[in-house]
């Protein structure tokens, strides 16, 4: 998969996709007319692109997507850590925190995420 970045019309498309996959293409249509105002040309077209990129895959006319929803909020998270900051969480998280005060139950659930990691990583 490529490091290509959805812009915001195709992030409208793919949550369609994912919301109601697997569907077939001419249910994408309808969907893509009835949501984004699209004619059927565009939506292949777009189809096509992201396909191409490795997001969706577009076989015998049932879409599926080959990265979730949570997969690709991971690669622009970790986008936008190393085009921000250098790649640096700790910088991130300075940045974040130094004008938004956590609770207690995102500390809690930072500190679980982090004892976590570390037994995964030390195995």
């Amino acid at each position: 998969m490529s490091d290509y970045k959805l812009g915001e019309v195709e992030t409208r498309f793919a949550e369609l996709i994912w919301e109601n996959e697997p569907l077939g293409s001419g249910e994408l249509v309808r969907l893509c007319a009835e949501k984004l105002g699209w004619k059927k040309s565009t939506t292949y077209t777009v189809l096509r692109k992201l396909c191409e990129k490795g997001y969706f895959r577009n076989e015998g006319g049932a879409v599926t997507s080959l990265i979730s929803r949570e997969g690709m909020q991971a690669q622009e998270s970790r986008r936008f850590v190393e085009d921000s900051f250098g790649g640096s969480l700790p910088a991130f998280f300075a940045a974040f925190t130094s004008e938004k005060k956590l609770s207690d139950g995102d500390v809690a659930e930072i500190r679980r995420m982090i004892d976590d990691y570390g037994k995964e990583t030390s195995k």
